[in-house]
């Protein structure tokens, strides 16, 4: 805990320095050695169905507001069109900077080379934009990781490994074998393979030697992914799975879930299906139900990923560019969208169980102690 509260604190100080030399610049008054920027800044969130979303939008609002920006901020609600329509409106308001969390990240390569045609720069929020030259940087998390840290967290509450540390089964429940399911986010969000990819390098070496066995026999992404991210999806896909092959009073050990949302419908269908005991059901975004439902013992651990941070990087890139000035990145290798390769920085995710939520969750003030109950 003491190395992940060091780390923690890291994040906050590499975000931090992300925004170093650029808080002046963003006021609306000037300053010895500085400009005044200010202006119109576009952001697009996909949609507000999911509190992570409405807290990332909120914070980069605020950190932008804080800087002497005007912000048009706008909740797309998972329809594309919408999307396109709100960005195209935010272009002819005059937005001097586009932050973007894409629906359907292959589908913006009009309105952003209207973008690039009027000199407006996009950053692209946690969901990387595919298929267009004109994404100018990346703010994310190490979303590889994200995945390899949601399998190891899962082996960890089944026992199949002794810790976190783990990188082979090494606990008291190594021998398997195991029933597992997975599911996977939505095909047209980039995210979802790098989730499923990491934790798939830590599930398939497990799968191959038989200490885990996925009954349903769903193991590629195209097979287990959730449309739009959808808890409601997921829970009728769960049910099916039960009814298919869990029929002859087999249980299942393990379920690998990208999502916090993807995890309630899980659960919803385990319940619905006579489950008292619950199996290890792992999750992500530390949003406040399932956060809850880890407390009641539904559910195992979720993903941390401090997007109050990643506001900092997204506003911090944006102040950057505008005042003639490179954003700092930390990754020129990994985020090749189709057409180029995205200059991008990466944040560290934390796993968030009930023996360190408090740590991670409430001391950083990300949760209040008073909406847990």
């Amino acid at each position: 805990m003491f190395k992940k509260l060091l780390g923690f604190a890291a994040v906050a100080t590499a975000s931090a320095m992300v925004l170093a030399g650029c808080a002046s610049t963003g006021s609306t008054e000037t300053t010895e050695g500085t400009e005044a920027t200010g202006g119109l800044i576009g952001v697009s969130m996909p949609t507000q169905s999911s509190t992570r979303w409405i807290s990332d939008g909120e914070s980069i609002k605020a950190e932008m507001e804080a800087q002497g920006f005007e912000v048009d901020l706008q909740y797309a609600e998972d329809d594309i069109p919408t999307q396109v329509a709100q960005l195209e409106g935010m272009l002819t308001k005059g937005a001097k900077a586009l932050i973007i969390a894409a629906i359907d990240g292959t589908q913006l390569t009009d309105v952003l080379q209207a973008a690039a045609d009027a000199g407006v720069p996009v950053i692209s929020y946690d969901r990387l934009i595919r298929d267009s030259a004109n994404v100018d940087y990346y703010a994310t998390f190490d979303n590889f990781k994200v995945g390899v840290q949601q399998a190891t967290s899962m082996l960890v509450g089944m026992g199949v490994y002794a810790s976190e540390d783990s990188t082979s089964a090494d606990g008291p429940n190594a021998a398997g074998p195991w029933n597992v399911e997975l599911f996977a986010g939505s095909l047209d969000d980039n995210n979802a393979f790098f989730f499923f990819n990491g934790a798939m390098s830590v599930l398939q070496p497990l799968i191959d030697s038989g200490v885990l066995v996925v009954k349903s026999g769903q193991t590629t992404i195209e097979q287990v992914a959730t449309l739009r991210w959808d808890g409601a999806v997921a829970q009728k896909r769960m049910e099916d799975i039960l009814v298919g092959n869990y029929a002859d009073g087999s249980i299942v050990h393990g379920v690998l879930s990208p999502y916090d949302g993807l995890s309630r419908g899980i659960i919803a269908a385990l319940t619905d299906a006579g489950y008292t005991d619950l199996p290890t059901i792992v999750g992500q975004d530390a949003e406040v139900l399932s956060v809850k439902a880890m407390l009641a013992g539904e559910q195992y651990s979720t993903i941390f990923k401090d997007t109050r941070e990643l506001a900092k990087v997204a506003a911090g890139m944006a102040v950057a560019i505008l005042n003639g000035e490179e954003p700092e990145v930390n990754d020129t290798t990994t985020y090749d969208n189709g057409v180029k390769v995205v200059p991008s920085y990466l944040l560290t995710p934390y796993i968030v169980t009930v023996d360190n939520y408090k740590e991670l969750l409430i001391d950083s003030g990300y949760i209040a102690e008073a909406d847990l109950g």
